[in-house]
């Protein structure tokens, strides 16, 4: 999961590219790293979030992240800019831990039967099942 190596904080240079249709961003160090805008603050909006969860994505599949490209060093065409674009991954990282996940379980259709009368809530009781059984009251932070 988390390693102690990694930054809180990653700059890395986008290539803004203006058409009619709007703007393309791409992100030259991080192949796959694609969003779009409607306009330069819409662009920074969607620019800031991709790179965000491209580098969660990365950190949580192990993959060595990249030394950040200097903005002067990319090569532009007509109707592009380098943009550079500013991380802080400890909110990042905080929400995609406390984000829901789907699970399926399996229980004796007597028991589903029973719950569904008391309108029991399953999330909420194997969520509370789940910390009583681990020893926990909330999740631990990893930084």
């Amino acid at each position: 999961m988390y390693d102690k190596q990694l930054k809180d904080r990653y700059v890395f240079p986008a290539v803004f590219d203006y058409g009619d249709d709007g703007i393309s961003i791409e992100f030259p160090d991080l192949p796959g790293a694609l969003t779009c805008g409607d306009n330069d603050e819409d662009a920074l909006f969607m620019a800031k979030d991709c790179l965000s969860l491209h580098l969660f994505g990365m950190e949580e599949d192990g993959d060595i992240i990249p030394e950040p490209t200097r903005a002067s060093d990319i090569a532009l065409e007509p109707g592009q800019a380098a943009v550079l674009i500013d991380v802080w991954m400890p909110p990042v990282r905080d929400k995609m831990a406390d984000r829901a996940v789907k699970k399926t379980l399996t229980i004796p259709k007597w028991l589903d039967d029973l719950a569904a009368q008391n309108k029991v809530n399953y999330s909420h009781v194997l969520q509370d099942a789940l910390k009583d059984y681990l020893g926990v009251s909330e999740r631990k932070k990893t930084r």
